[in-house]
């Protein structure tokens, strides 16, 4: 079944038609593009905030699966009932999203169950990032000690916000309890700092920047926070380069985000999946609610290189590869043919025992399962053990990513 999904047009997307949501949109939807418009994310699931309908009746997915449980896979029926346990997305990043975390799945329900008008759902929300056309930037958990120290250090501006009590206590540290002991003090004093002394800070740091060096400059990462000061001016989020890591993942590169890991993605387009949850805790470079001390209190702190958040794919066969985050709301698979094989080779999309969605994102297929050709934008819905078997059409390579439970 085809699928009719929501588009959610926050302030950070990327305008117009040069967003790849409003490209993918096109491809499910009659509503023309606005080009002043942010388009930001592409829902993809059955979440109450962009709930999918499908195509020819209009009717919500959820709807439809509450009305035709076989459409589920009988592991998914028993972990998760009748509904996706997974919300699929595609996102446009012009400007970084907030700092923000995602809390584990008690803490979710507690959060739910005392302020329902900020936490939406009692769900957890792990998450998997897979970049897309070019590279995309993001912040990710908290950096290696070493390097926080660092610029703990070079940053006078910094150190004067986080205070010097907690600054040389973070330098002393020496075990690893002492270090993320010492971590979380810093970061926590660092986001209840007051609003003036944050802003004076960044403003005596940014006139300061043009007299470095240009070593220093490239050693302070001094680009990608007068990037984000730019944005965000006066914003405590703009200290938290110095805090966490910094990655750029390139195109197919993926990495999983667990509960209560920092992060902020800059800039960019990606596909997320994640479990069917729109929890969000946020402490800066949003206009939004700052719940700072819910943050703070819940935040890993375990500190270390960015590698450890990486996702590997493997490969089916030459055309499929899948990937397996460690939980089960959730797993990926991808498709390549390519257009070398428009001739007469067909690929049979490895069966799947649990419902799955899929989107083109690339290219033009035939299908013998579908009324029509597949194009670059649409999404399917194949229940439980459904086949698709896929032709290439035109002279583009055909990109499918396809979302199902992890069970």
């Amino acid at each position: 079944m085809e699928l009719c999904c929501v588009v959610q047009k926050y302030a950070w997307g990327k305008v117009g038609k040069s967003s790849l949501v409003a490209q993918l949109s096109q491809g499910n939807s009659a509503a023309p593009v606005v080009e002043v418009d942010p388009y930001a994310e592409l829902w993809m699931g059955t979440h109450p905030s962009g709930p999918s309908l499908i195509k020819t009746s209009n009717e919500p997915l959820l709807n439809h699966l509450l009305n035709n449980v076989d459409s589920l896979g009988d592991a998914e029926k028993k972990s998760f009932g009748t509904d996706l346990p997974f919300l699929f997305k595609a996102l446009s990043v012009a400007k970084a999203l907030s700092i923000q975390a995602h809390p584990n799945k008690k803490h979710a329900e507690e959060l739910f169950a005392t302020r329902p008008d900020l936490y939406k759902d009692p769900n957890h929300k792990p998450e998997m990032v897979t970049a897309w056309l070019g590279p995309f930037e993001a912040l990710c958990g908290f950096r290696p000690i070493a390097d926080i120290k660092f610029f703990i250090q070079e940053i006078d501006e910094l150190a004067a916000v986080v205070g010097k009590a907690a600054c040389e206590a973070l330098v002393k540290a020496e075990s690893d309890s002492g270090e993320m002991q010492a971590l979380r003090e810093c970061f926590s004093a660092l986001m209840n700092s007051s609003e003036e002394s944050i802003a004076s800070a960044l403003q005596q740091f940014e006139k300061r920047i043009p007299s470095l060096s240009a070593e220093k400059k490239e050693s302070l990462q001094c680009d990608l926070f007068t990037r984000i000061a730019a944005d965000f001016p006066g914003d405590v989020g703009c200290w938290s380069v110095y805090f966490m890591n910094y990655v750029v993942l390139q195109e197919g590169e993926s990495m999983f985000l667990g509960p209560n890991v920092p992060h902020a993605y800059i800039f960019g387009d990606c596909l997320e999946c994640m479990a069917c949850s729109d929890n969000v805790v946020r402490a800066g470079l949003t206009p939004k609610f700052k719940d700072i001390d819910t943050l703070c209190s819940m935040l890993d702190y375990q500190p270390g290189p960015v590698d450890r958040f990486r996702m590997q794919w493997t490969a089916v066969d030459a055309f499929c590869q899948e990937c397996f985050p460690p939980v089960p709301d959730f797993a990926m698979a991808r498709l390549r043919l390519p257009a070398s094989a428009t001739v007469d080779q067909a690929y049979r999309l490895p069966s799947r025992s649990n419902a799955s969605v899929l989107l083109i994102l690339q290219g033009q297929a035939s299908s013998a399962e579908t009324a029509g050709d597949l194009n670059f934008g649409q999404v399917l819905f194949l229940k439980a053990g459904q086949q698709l078997t896929l032709k290439v059409k035109g002279g583009q390579d055909l990109i499918v990513y396809q979302a199902f439970a992890n069970v």
